[in-house]
């Protein structure tokens, strides 16, 4: 997936702007605020891991900020293409509170605490079963003297969930080899260009770049060398339309340098689009 890309992405480099938002209607009426779409991916690519097998994805998408307290629920879904409503399937449920400290200061620190549940309804050809995760997010946005340029990180352990029912077996080392932890480092850039449409003040162009480290885990069970697995460089930008400019389509491309064999051994290239509705 690009999406298991963009919910980091997505989680980190607009909490910022979320901060800010949640900040200014703390003055006015709470509101409920949020996001639903769809994306088309060529391949599901998730730290380093090619779950889909070079197949292609569609995802399911949705957000809500309750009531700008902070707290949020999340959802993706991803459904294979390899065959029509095949068993690779997977959802990924998130719930969330995010906010900032320091405003205003070069050390400004936005920070996201969640816990992922990935359930798999199908067998997903028995690779793998139930995942979860609780993550830490932290972003600084004024860290760096270049305007736009913000450096992420995201710390998340990861064990297995409850056992699916369709799973007769679980592997032996099942347990161990999906329970530990992962570090990212990131670093964003966003710039703008002049606009191709004539209803754009102008172009974002939004330009991510990644490393990962894994502790020895793997959401499919199995043994992996523990290291840096993976980095990742990517680029996509964002169509705006509607009156209030909240229907929003985002191309993207992505390519990952693997770095460790038994978590990846190809190198790694895949594009996407998604088109969300804002609320």
């Amino acid at each position: 997936m690009r999406c298991a890309i963009l919910v980091i992405v997505l989680c980190a480099a607009t909490v910022a702007a979320a901060v800010e938002s949640q900040t200014e209607s703390w003055q006015s009426e709470p509101a409920l605020h949020g996001m639903i779409g769809g994306s088309y991916d060529s391949q599901y690519v998730w730290r380093g891991f090619d779950l889909s097998k070079g197949d292609p994805v569609v995802d399911v998408l949705a957000n809500v900020n309750l009531f700008d307290t902070g707290f949020g629920i999340s959802a993706v879904g991803h459904q294979g293409l390899s065959e029509a409503f095949g068993s690779l399937q997977r959802w990924d449920g998130t719930v969330y509170y995010q906010n900032g400290l320091f405003s205003g200061e070069p050390y400004a620190t936005n920070f996201r605490l969640g816990f992922v549940y990935y359930y798999y309804p199908k067998t997903n050809f028995g690779f793998t079963e139930d995942l979860m995760e609780g993550h830490l997010i932290l972003s600084w946005p004024n860290l760096l003297p270049v305007q736009g340029l913000q450096p992420s990180y995201v710390f998340a352990y990861m064990r297995p969930g409850m056992k699916n029912h369709w799973a007769e077996v679980r592997k032996p080392d099942f347990e161990d080899n999906a329970t530990g932890m992962f570090h990212i480092a990131m670093l964003d850039y966003v710039f703008t260009v002049p606009t191709v449409l004539p209803w754009m003040d102008e172009q974002m162009i939004k330009l991510h770049s990644e490393v990962v480290y894994n502790g020895g885990v793997s959401p499919l069970g199995d043994k992996v060398q523990s290291g840096l697995s993976d980095v990742v460089l990517g680029a996509s930008t964002d169509f705006t339309f509607g009156a209030d400019n909240n229907i929003v389509l985002t191309p993207a491309i992505y390519y990952q340098f693997s770095l460790e064999e038994s978590v990846n051994p190809d190198n790694e290239f895949w594009a996407g689009i998604s088109l969300k509705y804002l609320f």
